[in-house]
């Protein structure tokens, strides 16, 4: 009776241990960016201003997390009212009638020492593809302003952008069709 007991303790220790925990984004320390080619000759970056993104995962590794991410498409910002403003219409985002992308992860496979090829669905302009980024996981450290524990994530990686047929009255030469994107992401884990 003592070894089963001692066998029901050990497993309810190694649950708990690895049970699994969300992380929600702190968005203080937190940005989501793109950049994309203008007339082939310079580089144009933007982001947006208004998202949210969700982390779970039960490994202390990260192994097995998966990521959420919802961004406001009116919150684009390229420094360029002008220009914020017709990424804004049916042209681009069409943020009146398509108000959100979001990207759902569907696997995470290791790529060496905390690095991970991160899957997924990208949602964007009402189109979902499947897309494939780079995820390095930068560690967790006990936060001691908000007495949180909280994790860091870099993810980087481009989309065709005509995959999405979007603002594809632009040829490539005038707006290059790769879109590079880069999330630097802190994460607080809930408790």
């Amino acid at each position: 009776m003592k070894k089963i007991i001692a066998l029901l303790t050990a497993a309810a220790f190694s649950t708990a241990a690895f049970a699994q925990s969300t992380w929600k984004v702190d968005k203080a320390h937190s940005k989501l960016t793109f950049t994309i080619t203008h007339m082939a000759v310079s580089d144009v970056d933007g982001s947006f201003k208004d998202f949210d993104a969700t982390v779970t995962a039960s490994k202390p590794d990260f192994s097995d997390a998966k990521f959420e991410l919802v961004a406001k498409t009116a919150s684009v910002n390229t420094d360029n009212d002008q220009r914020d403003n017709h990424l804004k219409t049916a042209e681009f985002f069409d943020a009146a009638n398509k108000p959100t992308l979001t990207f759902v992860s569907t696997g995470v496979t290791p790529n060496g020492v905390n690095h991970y090829k991160l899957t997924g669905n990208l949602t964007l302009g009402g189109v979902t593809k499947p897309a494939t980024f780079d995820l390095w996981y930068r560690g967790t450290y006990a936060n001691p302003q908000s007495k949180s524990e909280d994790a860091g994530f870099q993810i980087t990686g481009a989309i065709k952008r005509s995959d999405y047929k979007f603002g594809s009255k632009y040829s490539s030469p005038i707006l290059g069709d790769e879109v590079t994107i880069k999330a630097n992401g802190e994460f607080i884990k809930a408790k």
